[in-house]
């Protein structure tokens, strides 16, 4: 299992383009500086009126299949 930590600054207006499908994935920046890929729907559960901003880890087996996002 791997981790790694990124911040992410979505504003509601941004998300709408990943909800309504024309967006599927994010592209984002970990700390370490490697890039990762990931499905925009994983990320649903941490949108509010604002959009989605803060400090996550993402979670990753050993064959980088997404286990998991939690807002740190």
């Amino acid at each position: 299992m791997q981790k790694m930590q990124f911040s992410l600054s979505i504003s509601a207006e941004q998300y709408q383009s990943y909800y309504m499908g024309s967006a599927k994935s994010v592209l984002v920046r970990a700390d370490d500086g490697r890039s990762l890929k990931f499905p925009a729907s994983s990320l649903q559960q941490f949108i509010n009126h604002t959009g989605i901003q803060g400090r996550f880890e993402i979670i990753f087996d050993d064959q980088n299949k997404l286990l998991g996002i939690n807002r740190m």
